[in-house]
Protein backbone atom coordinates (compact mmCIF):
# COMPACT_ATOMS: atom_id res chain seq x y z
CA UNK A 1 0.00 0.00 0.00
CA UNK A 2 1.66 3.28 -0.71
CA UNK A 3 0.70 6.27 2.25
CA UNK A 4 0.99 9.62 2.15
CA UNK A 5 3.86 11.78 2.45
CA UNK A 6 3.79 13.59 5.41
CA UNK A 7 5.70 16.75 6.73
CA UNK A 8 6.43 18.63 10.58
CA UNK A 9 4.29 21.52 11.21
CA UNK A 10 4.83 24.32 14.34
CA UNK A 11 2.15 26.09 15.67
CA UNK A 12 2.07 29.30 17.10
CA UNK A 13 -0.24 29.88 20.17
CA UNK A 14 -0.73 32.44 22.84
CA UNK A 15 2.89 31.79 25.03
CA UNK A 16 1.89 33.94 28.14
CA UNK A 17 2.91 32.08 30.88
CA UNK A 18 3.68 32.22 34.78
CA UNK A 19 7.65 32.57 34.68
CA UNK A 20 8.03 32.52 38.96
CA UNK A 21 5.34 29.87 40.28
CA UNK A 22 6.40 30.54 44.35
CA UNK A 23 6.59 34.04 43.91
CA UNK A 24 3.17 33.84 42.15
CA UNK A 25 1.76 31.31 44.40
CA UNK A 26 2.53 33.15 47.19
CA UNK A 27 1.41 36.65 45.91
CA UNK A 28 -2.18 34.92 45.22
CA UNK A 29 -2.48 33.96 48.88
CA UNK A 30 -1.74 36.70 50.08
CA UNK A 31 -4.06 38.68 48.11
CA UNK A 32 -6.80 36.95 49.69
CA UNK A 33 -5.45 37.19 52.76
CA UNK A 34 -4.63 33.85 53.72
CA UNK A 35 -1.76 35.09 56.11
CA UNK A 36 -4.54 36.12 58.11
CA UNK A 37 -6.71 33.35 58.43
CA UNK A 38 -4.03 30.72 59.68
CA UNK A 39 -3.38 30.37 63.59
CA UNK A 40 -0.48 28.71 64.36
CA UNK A 41 -0.27 24.67 64.83
CA UNK A 42 -3.82 24.32 62.98
CA UNK A 43 -3.48 21.35 60.30
CA UNK A 44 -4.58 22.27 56.86
CA UNK A 45 -5.16 20.40 54.23
CA UNK A 46 -3.78 20.25 50.62
CA UNK A 47 -5.36 18.55 47.48
CA UNK A 48 -3.38 16.52 45.20
CA UNK A 49 -5.23 15.41 42.25
CA UNK A 50 -4.77 12.63 39.59
CA UNK A 51 -4.36 14.60 36.38
CA UNK A 52 -1.09 15.53 34.78
CA UNK A 53 -0.63 19.12 35.52
CA UNK A 54 2.26 20.95 34.29
CA UNK A 55 4.20 22.06 37.05
CA UNK A 56 1.76 20.65 39.49
CA UNK A 57 4.58 19.70 41.58
CA UNK A 58 5.55 23.34 42.20
CA UNK A 59 2.56 24.95 42.84
CA UNK A 60 1.71 22.28 45.48
CA UNK A 61 5.18 22.66 47.05
CA UNK A 62 4.85 26.37 47.10
CA UNK A 63 0.76 26.34 48.92
CA UNK A 64 2.56 24.14 51.24
CA UNK A 65 5.79 26.34 52.06
CA UNK A 66 2.82 29.25 52.51
CA UNK A 67 1.21 27.42 55.45
CA UNK A 68 4.21 26.55 56.74
CA UNK A 69 5.42 29.90 56.63
CA UNK A 70 2.45 31.10 58.67
CA UNK A 71 2.89 28.46 61.43
CA UNK A 72 0.82 26.24 60.37
CA UNK A 73 0.61 22.60 59.58
CA UNK A 74 -0.35 21.43 56.70
CA UNK A 75 -0.75 17.92 54.48
CA UNK A 76 -1.28 16.19 51.59
CA UNK A 77 -4.06 14.40 50.51
CA UNK A 78 -4.67 12.61 47.17
CA UNK A 79 -7.78 13.81 45.58
CA UNK A 80 -8.95 11.52 42.81
CA UNK A 81 -11.88 9.68 43.42
CA UNK A 82 -11.49 6.07 42.49
CA UNK A 83 -8.40 6.63 40.42
CA UNK A 84 -5.26 4.73 40.96
CA UNK A 85 -7.18 1.05 41.29
CA UNK A 86 -9.28 3.21 44.50
CA UNK A 87 -6.87 1.94 47.17
CA UNK A 88 -4.75 4.36 49.32
CA UNK A 89 -1.58 2.92 48.30
CA UNK A 90 -2.45 3.43 44.53
CA UNK A 91 -3.18 6.99 44.90
CA UNK A 92 0.15 7.90 46.98
CA UNK A 93 1.83 5.91 44.55
CA UNK A 94 0.43 7.77 41.57
CA UNK A 95 0.83 11.42 43.46
CA UNK A 96 4.62 10.24 43.44
CA UNK A 97 4.80 9.94 39.86
CA UNK A 98 4.24 13.95 39.72
CA UNK A 99 7.07 14.25 41.59
CA UNK A 100 4.64 15.02 45.07
CA UNK A 101 6.03 13.03 47.82
CA UNK A 102 6.86 13.57 51.72
CA UNK A 103 10.25 14.36 50.98
CA UNK A 104 9.50 16.98 47.77
CA UNK A 105 6.94 18.33 49.76
CA UNK A 106 8.45 18.30 52.90
CA UNK A 107 4.81 17.02 54.81
CA UNK A 108 3.17 14.54 55.29
CA UNK A 109 1.09 12.79 52.87
CA UNK A 110 -2.35 11.14 54.24
CA UNK A 111 -4.01 8.55 52.16
CA UNK A 112 -7.36 6.77 52.84
CA UNK A 113 -10.23 5.71 51.41
CA UNK A 114 -12.20 6.11 54.16
CA UNK A 115 -15.12 9.02 54.34
CA UNK A 116 -17.09 10.82 56.39
CA UNK A 117 -20.62 11.62 55.20
CA UNK A 118 -21.60 15.90 55.61
CA UNK A 119 -24.58 16.15 54.56
CA UNK A 120 -26.98 16.08 51.87
CA UNK A 121 -27.30 17.81 48.23
CA UNK A 122 -30.84 19.85 47.29
CA UNK A 123 -31.36 16.04 45.55
CA UNK A 124 -30.76 14.62 48.56
CA UNK A 125 -27.40 12.76 47.33
CA UNK A 126 -25.43 11.97 50.49
CA UNK A 127 -22.19 14.29 50.28
CA UNK A 128 -18.90 12.40 51.44
CA UNK A 129 -15.46 14.07 52.18
CA UNK A 130 -11.90 12.43 52.70
CA UNK A 131 -11.50 11.51 56.55
CA UNK A 132 -8.42 13.17 56.57
CA UNK A 133 -9.77 16.25 55.02
CA UNK A 134 -13.00 16.31 57.14
CA UNK A 135 -10.55 16.15 60.38
CA UNK A 136 -8.57 19.38 59.20
CA UNK A 137 -9.02 23.24 60.52
CA UNK A 138 -8.71 24.33 56.81
CA UNK A 139 -8.56 22.84 53.14
CA UNK A 140 -6.57 24.51 50.38
CA UNK A 141 -8.24 23.16 46.63
CA UNK A 142 -5.63 23.17 44.14
CA UNK A 143 -6.33 22.14 40.26
CA UNK A 144 -6.41 23.11 37.35
CA UNK A 145 -9.70 24.41 34.96
CA UNK A 146 -10.23 23.29 31.92
CA UNK A 147 -12.81 22.03 29.71
CA UNK A 148 -14.33 19.05 30.72
CA UNK A 149 -14.62 15.55 28.02
CA UNK A 150 -17.96 14.31 28.76
CA UNK A 151 -20.43 17.95 29.14
CA UNK A 152 -20.34 21.61 28.29
CA UNK A 153 -21.41 23.89 30.72
CA UNK A 154 -19.79 27.31 32.25
CA UNK A 155 -18.26 25.29 34.93
CA UNK A 156 -16.44 21.89 33.67
CA UNK A 157 -13.41 20.41 35.03
CA UNK A 158 -12.02 22.63 38.01
CA UNK A 159 -11.81 23.24 41.60
CA UNK A 160 -16.24 22.64 42.01
CA UNK A 161 -15.02 19.05 40.30
CA UNK A 162 -12.48 18.13 42.39
CA UNK A 163 -14.79 19.07 45.52
CA UNK A 164 -17.52 17.11 44.66
CA UNK A 165 -15.77 14.07 42.75
CA UNK A 166 -11.94 14.07 43.86
CA UNK A 167 -12.70 14.85 47.62
CA UNK A 168 -15.09 12.40 47.52
CA UNK A 169 -13.26 9.31 46.97
CA UNK A 170 -14.90 6.45 45.57
CA UNK A 171 -17.85 6.63 47.60
CA UNK A 172 -18.75 10.19 46.02
CA UNK A 173 -17.40 9.02 42.71
CA UNK A 174 -19.45 6.16 42.55
CA UNK A 175 -22.51 7.72 43.33
CA UNK A 176 -22.14 11.05 41.42
CA UNK A 177 -21.36 9.35 38.82
CA UNK A 178 -24.75 7.55 38.66
CA UNK A 179 -26.38 10.64 39.47
CA UNK A 180 -25.19 12.43 35.98
CA UNK A 181 -27.55 10.59 34.20
CA UNK A 182 -30.45 11.67 36.52
CA UNK A 183 -29.54 15.14 36.69
CA UNK A 184 -27.00 16.03 34.94
CA UNK A 185 -23.48 16.29 35.21
CA UNK A 186 -23.14 20.18 35.63
CA UNK A 187 -25.70 20.14 38.31
CA UNK A 188 -24.28 17.37 40.32
CA UNK A 189 -21.15 18.93 40.60
CA UNK A 190 -22.05 22.50 41.18
CA UNK A 191 -24.71 21.65 44.06
CA UNK A 192 -22.39 18.95 45.58
CA UNK A 193 -19.35 21.49 45.67
CA UNK A 194 -21.62 24.20 47.38
CA UNK A 195 -22.23 22.00 49.75
CA UNK A 196 -18.88 21.20 50.63
CA UNK A 197 -17.99 25.04 50.50
CA UNK A 198 -20.76 25.27 53.10
CA UNK A 199 -20.04 22.18 55.63
CA UNK A 200 -16.08 21.82 55.23
CA UNK A 201 -13.26 24.57 56.16
CA UNK A 202 -12.72 25.28 52.34
CA UNK A 203 -9.65 27.86 53.62
CA UNK A 204 -9.25 29.01 49.23
CA UNK A 205 -8.75 27.50 45.62
CA UNK A 206 -6.07 27.38 43.56
CA UNK A 207 -7.25 27.65 39.96
CA UNK A 208 -4.80 26.68 37.27
CA UNK A 209 -4.96 27.50 33.90
CA UNK A 210 -2.00 26.13 31.19
CA UNK A 211 -1.18 27.91 27.53
CA UNK A 212 -1.24 25.98 24.49
CA UNK A 213 2.03 24.90 24.85
CA UNK A 214 1.18 22.80 28.40
CA UNK A 215 2.68 25.59 30.63
CA UNK A 216 1.35 27.07 33.23
CA UNK A 217 0.15 30.13 32.27
CA UNK A 218 -2.37 31.17 34.93
CA UNK A 219 -2.40 30.95 38.92
CA UNK A 220 -5.77 32.41 40.84
CA UNK A 221 -6.17 32.48 44.65
CA UNK A 222 -10.34 32.66 45.58
CA UNK A 223 -11.87 32.32 48.27
CA UNK A 224 -15.65 30.28 49.09
CA UNK A 225 -17.74 32.99 48.63
CA UNK A 226 -16.02 33.95 45.07
CA UNK A 227 -15.35 30.61 44.15
CA UNK A 228 -18.09 29.58 42.05
CA UNK A 229 -17.84 33.05 39.69
CA UNK A 230 -14.00 32.65 39.69
CA UNK A 231 -14.05 29.57 37.97
CA UNK A 232 -16.41 30.39 35.15
CA UNK A 233 -14.16 33.41 34.51
CA UNK A 234 -11.14 30.98 34.53
CA UNK A 235 -12.81 28.68 32.08
CA UNK A 236 -13.44 31.23 29.58
CA UNK A 237 -9.29 32.02 29.82
CA UNK A 238 -9.10 28.17 29.30
CA UNK A 239 -10.93 27.46 26.22
CA UNK A 240 -9.53 30.74 24.55
CA UNK A 241 -5.91 29.18 25.31
CA UNK A 242 -6.17 25.68 24.92
CA UNK A 243 -3.99 24.29 21.63
CA UNK A 244 -6.50 22.77 19.15
CA UNK A 245 -5.69 20.91 16.13
CA UNK A 246 -6.06 23.26 13.38
CA UNK A 247 -8.24 21.43 10.63
CA UNK A 248 -11.86 20.78 10.95
CA UNK A 249 -11.40 17.29 8.97
CA UNK A 250 -9.46 14.72 9.77
CA UNK A 251 -9.40 11.09 7.99
CA UNK A 252 -7.29 9.75 9.97
CA UNK A 253 -5.63 10.71 13.84
CA UNK A 254 -2.91 8.99 14.74
CA UNK A 255 -1.90 9.49 18.53
CA UNK A 256 1.02 8.38 19.93
CA UNK A 257 0.43 7.87 22.98
CA UNK A 258 -3.24 8.12 25.06
CA UNK A 259 -3.21 7.72 29.50
CA UNK A 260 -4.96 8.92 32.28
CA UNK A 261 -2.03 11.40 33.38
CA UNK A 262 -2.94 13.09 29.70
CA UNK A 263 -6.70 12.98 29.86
CA UNK A 264 -9.51 12.03 32.40
CA UNK A 265 -10.61 10.08 29.07
CA UNK A 266 -6.89 9.05 27.82
CA UNK A 267 -7.17 11.15 25.00
CA UNK A 268 -8.81 14.68 25.44
CA UNK A 269 -11.97 14.58 23.35
CA UNK A 270 -11.83 18.09 22.90
CA UNK A 271 -8.93 17.82 20.90
CA UNK A 272 -9.92 14.54 18.84
CA UNK A 273 -13.60 15.37 18.52
CA UNK A 274 -14.02 11.86 18.99
CA UNK A 275 -16.48 11.06 21.56
CA UNK A 276 -19.39 8.56 22.93
CA UNK A 277 -20.99 8.43 26.11
CA UNK A 278 -24.24 7.21 28.09
CA UNK A 279 -24.93 10.67 28.14
CA UNK A 280 -25.52 10.77 23.95
CA UNK A 281 -22.64 10.38 21.18
CA UNK A 282 -21.23 13.77 21.04
CA UNK A 283 -19.32 15.36 17.91
CA UNK A 284 -17.10 18.49 17.56
CA UNK A 285 -14.17 19.50 15.37
CA UNK A 286 -12.15 18.43 14.15
CA UNK A 287 -14.40 15.45 12.52
CA UNK A 288 -12.37 12.52 12.77
CA UNK A 289 -13.27 9.28 10.66
CA UNK A 290 -10.75 6.91 12.57
CA UNK A 291 -8.55 7.35 15.67
CA UNK A 292 -5.69 4.98 15.59
CA UNK A 293 -3.44 5.40 19.32
CA UNK A 294 -0.19 3.85 19.06
CA UNK A 295 0.49 3.13 22.78
CA UNK A 296 -0.23 3.78 26.19
CA UNK A 297 1.93 6.16 28.55
CA UNK A 298 3.72 4.33 31.58
CA UNK A 299 2.42 7.06 33.93
CA UNK A 300 -1.15 5.85 33.19
CA UNK A 301 0.01 2.79 34.93
CA UNK A 302 -2.07 0.48 32.88
CA UNK A 303 -5.06 2.40 33.04
CA UNK A 304 -6.52 2.34 29.75
CA UNK A 305 -10.16 4.30 30.19
CA UNK A 306 -10.61 5.52 26.45
CA UNK A 307 -9.30 3.16 24.50
CA UNK A 308 -12.73 2.69 23.18
CA UNK A 309 -13.09 5.35 21.34
CA UNK A 310 -10.23 4.58 19.01
CA UNK A 311 -10.80 2.56 16.24
CA UNK A 312 -7.91 0.88 15.86
CA UNK A 313 -4.75 0.40 18.17
CA UNK A 314 -1.90 -2.05 19.05
CA UNK A 315 -1.42 -5.18 20.45
CA UNK A 316 1.71 -3.51 22.36
CA UNK A 317 -0.86 -1.14 23.77
CA UNK A 318 -3.24 -4.00 24.96
CA UNK A 319 -0.74 -6.10 26.58
CA UNK A 320 -0.40 -3.19 29.06
CA UNK A 321 -3.77 -2.37 29.79
CA UNK A 322 -4.64 -3.43 33.52
CA UNK A 323 -7.85 -4.20 33.19
CA UNK A 324 -9.17 -3.59 37.22
CA UNK A 325 -7.82 -0.35 36.94
CA UNK A 326 -9.55 0.52 33.92
CA UNK A 327 -12.64 -1.28 34.70
CA UNK A 328 -13.08 0.33 37.54
CA UNK A 329 -12.67 4.42 36.41
CA UNK A 330 -15.10 3.04 33.50
CA UNK A 331 -17.74 1.32 35.78
CA UNK A 332 -17.07 4.30 38.43
CA UNK A 333 -17.43 6.87 35.86
CA UNK A 334 -20.70 4.95 33.67
CA UNK A 335 -18.59 4.79 30.68
CA UNK A 336 -17.80 1.07 30.07
CA UNK A 337 -17.78 1.73 26.45
CA UNK A 338 -14.35 3.43 27.14
CA UNK A 339 -12.87 0.27 28.01
CA UNK A 340 -13.82 -1.80 25.04
CA UNK A 341 -10.89 -2.74 22.83
CA UNK A 342 -11.04 -1.61 19.11
CA UNK A 343 -9.26 -3.71 16.14
CA UNK A 344 -5.47 -3.92 17.22
CA UNK A 345 -2.72 -5.40 15.28
CA UNK A 346 0.88 -6.51 15.73
CA UNK A 347 2.12 -3.28 13.66
CA UNK A 348 1.12 0.30 12.95
CA UNK A 349 1.59 -0.63 9.42
CA UNK A 350 -1.01 -2.50 9.49
CA UNK A 351 -3.00 -0.53 11.57
CA UNK A 352 -2.64 2.43 9.23
CA UNK A 353 -3.31 0.60 6.36
CA UNK A 354 -6.53 -1.02 7.42
CA UNK A 355 -7.63 2.46 8.47
CA UNK A 356 -6.89 3.63 4.84
CA UNK A 357 -8.99 1.04 3.77
CA UNK A 358 -12.02 1.92 5.25
CA UNK A 359 -12.24 5.42 3.57
CA UNK A 360 -13.57 4.25 0.48
CA UNK A 361 -12.43 4.91 -2.65
CA UNK A 362 -10.09 8.64 -1.54
CA UNK A 363 -6.28 8.23 -3.70
CA UNK A 364 -3.47 7.76 -0.74
CA UNK A 365 -2.36 11.31 -1.88
CA UNK A 366 -5.79 12.62 -0.72
CA UNK A 367 -5.93 11.52 3.08
CA UNK A 368 -5.77 13.93 5.60
CA UNK A 369 -3.49 12.52 8.05
CA UNK A 370 -2.80 14.20 11.38
CA UNK A 371 -0.11 12.39 13.82
CA UNK A 372 0.87 14.26 17.21
CA UNK A 373 1.84 13.18 20.13
CA UNK A 374 -0.81 12.77 22.17
CA UNK A 375 -3.88 15.44 23.03
CA UNK A 376 -1.66 17.57 25.83
CA UNK A 377 1.54 18.72 23.15
CA UNK A 378 0.35 20.33 19.85
CA UNK A 379 2.76 22.68 19.40
CA UNK A 380 4.21 20.53 16.51
CA UNK A 381 2.33 18.23 14.38
CA UNK A 382 2.93 15.72 11.86
CA UNK A 383 0.15 16.37 8.98
CA UNK A 384 -0.27 14.68 5.35
CA UNK A 385 0.33 16.74 2.17
CA UNK A 386 -3.31 16.89 1.37
CA UNK A 387 -3.46 19.91 4.45
CA UNK A 388 -0.72 22.13 2.36
CA UNK A 389 -3.80 24.41 0.91
CA UNK A 390 -5.38 24.88 4.36
CA UNK A 391 -1.14 25.50 6.10
CA UNK A 392 -0.59 28.19 3.41
CA UNK A 393 -4.22 29.70 4.07
CA UNK A 394 -3.24 29.99 7.94
CA UNK A 395 -1.33 31.92 10.14
CA UNK A 396 0.64 30.71 12.76
CA UNK A 397 1.51 27.51 11.04
CA UNK A 398 4.58 26.72 9.62
CA UNK A 399 6.22 23.74 8.22
CA UNK A 400 9.37 22.68 9.90
CA UNK A 401 10.73 19.29 7.94
CA UNK A 402 10.61 18.08 4.73
CA UNK A 403 7.80 16.30 2.84
CA UNK A 404 8.21 12.08 2.82
CA UNK A 405 6.17 8.89 2.73
CA UNK A 406 5.03 8.52 6.10
CA UNK A 407 7.87 6.71 7.11
CA UNK A 408 7.94 3.04 9.01
CA UNK A 409 11.45 1.17 11.13
CA UNK A 410 11.90 -2.26 9.96
CA UNK A 411 9.21 -3.58 12.41
CA UNK A 412 6.44 -2.14 10.65
CA UNK A 413 6.28 1.09 13.71
CA UNK A 414 5.75 4.36 12.37
CA UNK A 415 8.97 6.31 13.10
CA UNK A 416 7.66 9.36 15.27
CA UNK A 417 8.96 12.63 14.72
CA UNK A 418 7.76 12.93 18.72
CA UNK A 419 9.30 9.92 20.08
CA UNK A 420 12.85 9.10 19.86
CA UNK A 421 12.20 5.37 20.17
CA UNK A 422 9.67 5.45 17.68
Amino acid sequence: MTFPQMATVKQTFDNRRVEDIPATVTAELERVGIQNKLKPGQKVAVTAGSRGIANIAEVTKSAVDFVTGCGAKPFIFPAMGSHAGATAEGQKAMLANFRITEKSMGCPILSTMEVVEIGKSPDMLPIFIDEYAHSADHIIVINRVKPHTKFEGDVESGLMKMMAIGMGKRHGADLYHKAFIQFGIKRVIETVGLVVMERCPILCGLGIVENGYDQTAVIRATLPDGLLADEKKLLVQSRRMMARIPFPEIDLLIVDEMGKNISGTGMDTNITGVNRDVLGTFSSEPHTKWLFVRDLAPESEGNAIGIGLATFTTSRLVEKIDRQKTYINCLTAISPEKAAIPLYFDTDRECVAAAMSCLGMIKPEDVRIVHIRNTLTLENLHVSRAYLPEIEKQAGLEITGPWRQLPFGEDGNILSPFLSDG
